[in-house]
């Protein structure tokens, strides 16, 4: 049984003022290639098909035309909804998507037969048993209980989840034991998610999502299955050092922080691939192979920073640059230039670049510092300190804005939390 693991597509999203169709559809035949090549039998899209909750039209074409493609290779597709996913989105083409082979799981419910699946091999015999755990929104797995503290939420809440994978799991267990009887062998059980799991590395494309005020699930909460398919996080990486754990990330940078230089140059045809990936996971009898697999750069993207001397000692790389490249710069200045934008513009102007962000680093992170320097704690207030720290980011444009906003309110919350636990000793 092959079962290929992806997350976090965000069809429909525009990234600063440009579409993201066309290497969506590049990323889309490139994998139906993989599927076609690998002899895949299962594609699991671990949260996240889409960007938005009501997604323009032609990215809803393009899911569809993509569970029509996979359905002509006899692939079985598990699409489960993700925070960015509306629910009633996901659910009108539910039915009909299941005359496709097809299975949508947009939310969690009690009904637990509904959220344990089969899934089959090409030849028609069961493969895998899944448990297909979506987004979890805490109104469908746990009650709010009036006078209840944030940590105690935050408490139920994880309890809760657990709770949940847990039954999942118990109920798929019974159905290995029944499945195993009637085709005698060993049959591997996967489970889903699309949360952040403690200690992983994030992006600034990654949202920060709250199932209530749980910032983060424990990994050694999650039930002991096969290969456990998470979404939500664009960084591909493994989980508390398991490989049977991971993040398949997403399959195009959403934000310039998750660019890297390709790591690998495909001396044949020379494509070049970016350090997104999907996971391909193989179970044979006892055996399990999960092996990641490079996507290809679609779209040039790079992060240039430093002084304008060195900006422009930099872009001399793009040269000869076939594709256009969607560039982030950082310039790092003495005093502050009201004629920066024209600068990078005459500097890039004979390059074949589209610069897409631009940004400053300014002098007042050091003046910051060294003033911190000269203070002591006793003279300033949490709220003072947390204030100073923020001092030294640069919050431009409205995502950033609405992030420091949510930064704040978290830390007050943090604080009062703190205070709440003191008087109550």
């Amino acid at each position: 049984m092959k079962i290929l693991h992806t997350s976090d597509w965000h069809l429909g999203q525009n990234f600063f003022t440009k579409s993201r169709k066309e290497e969506h559809q590049a990323f889309i035949c490139w994998l139906l290639k993989v599927v076609d090549t690998q002899g895949v039998d299962a594609v699991i899209i671990a949260g996240d098909v889409f960007d938005t909750g009501s997604p323009p039209s032609y990215a809803r074409e393009m899911y569809n035309q993509f569970v029509v493609d996979l359905n002509r290779l006899g692939c079985t597709l598990l699409v489960l909804g993700g925070n960015h996913d509306s629910v009633s989105v996901l659910n009108e083409s539910k039915a009909l998507l299941a005359c496709l082979n097809t299975y949508v799981v947009s939310n969690t419910s009690d009904l637990v037969e509904e959220q344990v699946l089969t899934l089959k091999d090409r030849s028609g015999s069961i493969g895998a048993i899944v448990c297909a755990v979506p987004f979890v929104r805490p109104r469908d797995v746990v009650q709010s209980v009036a006078g209840e503290s944030s940590t105690d939420k935050k408490l139920a809440l994880g309890e809760a989840i657990q709770a949940h994978y847990d039954r999942l799991y118990q109920y798929a267990k019974q159905r290995q034991v029944e499945v195993e009887s009637d085709i005698q062998r060993k049959v591997p059980i996967i489970a889903t998610g699309h949360l952040t799991a403690l200690g992983v590395t994030t992006s600034e494309s990654v949202r920060d999502i709250y199932i209530g005020t749980l910032e983060a699930f424990d990994a050694s909460a999650f039930p002991p299955v096969d290969y456990m398919a998470l979404g939500h996080i664009h960084r591909p990486q493994i989980v508390a050092k398991s490989e049977s754990i991971r993040y398949s990330g997403s399959p195009i940078p959403l934000s310039f922080d998750e660019i890297k230089v390709p790591n690998k140059q495909d001396s044949e045809n020379g494509v070049v691939y970016s350090n997104k990936q999907v996971v391909l996971v193989e179970f044979s009898g006892k055996e399990k192979r999960i092996q990641p697999l490079s996507i290809p750069l679609f779209q040039p993207m790079s992060v240039v920073k430093g002084s304008l001397q060195s900006i422009a000692e930099q872009l001399t790389q793009f040269k000869d640059s076939q594709q256009t490249v969607w560039l982030c710069i950082q310039v790092e200045i003495e005093d502050y230039l009201s004629d920066l934008q024209p600068r990078i513009q005459a500097l890039t102007e004979n390059y074949n670049v589209d610069v897409l962000q631009l940004r400053r680093t300014r002098t007042a992170r050091s003046q910051a510092l060294s003033q911190m320097k000269n203070e002591t704690l006793a003279e300033l207030t949490p709220f003072d300190v947390f204030d100073k720290r923020l001092q030294l980011e640069v919050f431009e444009g409205e995502v950033d804005v609405e992030r420091k906003k949510r930064i704040v309110e978290q830390f007050k919350q943090v604080v009062e939390d703190v205070e709440h636990s003191g008087d109550s000793k």
